[in-house]
């Protein structure tokens, strides 16, 4: 179907090194990241918030595809993504992801929504490749 990219440069060891990340689209252009991003709270992107973005962004546009079969539009939808990054031995695993949905759906019963959202978390491609725990919060409001 379709094949893009995101890129990153790394120099430097893994706590005083530095690297930038880059996507096909230009929306990230060498943009910073490092251990102190990813570790520390400090300024700059990490893997973990990437994958979050991507995955909010799939299931939305997932569930959106969805509601369209049931004959439903949403008026506005808003996804988080919690991303949970944990020690595992000598490294780290993701270990968990939460979504976080509002939305507004006109003509839609809270049951209906309840199941179609979480058709699209199943269904959509990144949750499909990530191998964790993936759970929901759906508010229709």
């Amino acid at each position: 179907m379709s094949t893009t990219y995101g890129s990153a440069k790394w120099q430097g060891g893994i706590k005083d090194g530095k690297g930038a990340i880059s996507t096909k689209s230009g929306a990230l252009s060498d943009y910073p990241y490092g251990f102190a991003s990813r570790f520390e709270g400090k300024p700059g992107s990490n893997p973990e918030e990437l994958i979050g973005a991507a995955h909010a962004a799939c299931f939305t546009m997932a569930l959106s595809l969805i509601l369209g079969e049931a004959k439903l539009t949403a008026e506005q939808m808003e996804t988080k993504a919690d991303v949970t990054l944990d020690k595992d031995g000598d490294g780290f695993s993701i270990t968990a992801v939460h979504l976080t949905l509002s939305a507004k759906i006109p003509g839609a019963d809270d049951a209906t929504f309840q199941e179609l959202a979480g058709k699209a978390k199943a269904g959509c491609p990144v949750s499909k490749l990530l191998n964790t725990k993936i759970t929901l919060d759906a508010k229709l409001g």
